[in-house]
């Protein structure tokens, strides 16, 4: 029977990507990211339960992100696609612990946290996901006004019409 391990997340990065290099020259990024949920409980009142997430990435991802490629940063917005571990080891006090991961696939900005704070500044400008930089709003130029038509049109030329005509040269 077949099988799937897919997990797709969208949240805040919790803290700055870290990278590690390993002497046969791959890298290994983590982070953490923040996932909030919202809903009302039995009195009516606002509550929030935020999880979060261990993201771990290994190869071109943790790459590009180590050369700055991907300039991600805390409490960006992202989205992210990977499949979810489990794995286990033995701490320092002899202790068996288990840690759960999500090994990205791919890893997307949705927004930076930057954005947020320039739209915070600036509640009229609109925001690209791909650019730090404000949009302008579309001003039209001007107004458009249809043209008036006059209510009788003349016809294109005098035609006149053939009195012997009954209609039987129609193809069908």
């Amino acid at each position: 029977m077949a099988s799937l391990n897919k997990v797709i997340l969208i949240g805040n990065l919790g803290k700055d990507p870290e990278v590690i290099s390993f002497e046969n020259g791959s890298k290994k990024m983590s982070v953490s990211l923040a996932t909030t949920e919202r809903y009302r409980d039995r009195d009516g009142n606002w509550v929030e339960q935020t999880e979060w997430h261990n993201l771990v990435s290994w190869g071109f991802l943790a790459q590009d992100i180590a050369e700055k490629r991907r300039n991600y940063s805390k409490g960006d917005h992202m989205y992210v696609e990977g499949r979810i571990k489990t794995r286990q080891y033995v701490d320092n006090q002899n202790i068996t612990r288990y840690i759960t991961e999500i090994f990205v696939d791919k890893m997307m900005s949705l927004g930076s946290s930057r954005q947020a704070q320039q739209a915070q500044q600036n509640p009229n400008a609109s925001y690209n996901a791909y650019s730090s930089q404000p949009q302008q709003q579309y001003q039209p130029q001007q107004q458009y006004q249809p043209q008036q038509q006059s209510q009788y049109q003349q016809p294109v030329d005098n035609q006149v019409v053939n009195q012997d005509y009954n209609g039987d040269d129609l193809p069908f």
